[in-house]
């Protein structure tokens, strides 16, 4: 009997897709599409641009299966390879970029996101406003870090332009702040989950 797709390894489903086995293709974009979301999200994008964001990664990804021969890599090549196509049409766009405010990016992406969140709780209500008041440094670092947790720090790094030793200290701080945020907001460390 053939395992599902949903249990193979990265590196099995990467030589799949290369031999065209669009289960396995699937699978990929079913297990990493909330992370490029996140990652086009994060660069406050208006959802038309980020969807624009998510298909170009995906293509140039399908262009470009043969060249990715490691596939703990994955999740740090999609990482990359989507903040730099968000920068380009930010780029492109040549405007002031307004803030929508995050509770409807929130929704929005839980819309649009394949995988089901219940955001609309009162308790993940309050874990989305304290996520919104921290700086957008510790919103990407967090964003990037919950939706694709094997992504290494170096990759997180080349992801977001900053050095590589000050990851691991800059999330731990993004942490705490948002420990602090949450009991301002009255929401127990137990009853955030």
């Amino acid at each position: 009997m053939q395992p599902s797709y949903s249990d193979l390894e990265p590196g099995e489903l990467l030589r799949l897709a290369r031999g065209r086995d669009q289960s396995a293709w699937n699978e990929l974009v079913r297990r990493y599409a909330p992370l490029v979301w996140r990652v086009a999200m994060s660069h406050r994008l208006d959802p038309a641009d980020a969807a624009d964001v998510s298909q170009h990664t995906w293509i140039t990804l399908a262009e470009g299966l043969d060249r990715i021969r490691d596939e703990h890599r994955l999740p740090g090549w999609l990482t990359t390879t989507a903040r730099r196509e968000s920068l380009r049409i930010l780029k492109s766009r040549s405007r002031e970029i307004r803030s929508t405010g995050f509770d409807s990016i929130a929704e929005t992406a839980v819309d649009l996101c394949p995988e089901p969140h219940a955001l609309r709780t009162a308790r993940d209500r309050l874990l989305w406003r304290a996520f919104a008041a921290l700086s957008e440094r510790c919103q990407r670092i967090l964003g990037i870090l919950a939706h694709a947790p094997n992504i290494t720090y170096a990759d997180v790094a080349r992801a977001l332009g900053m050095n590589r030793d000050s990851v691991g200290q800059s999330r731990g701080r993004c942490l705490r702040e948002l420990r602090r945020k949450l009991a301002i907001l009255g929401l127990t460390e137990g009853a955030a989950g």
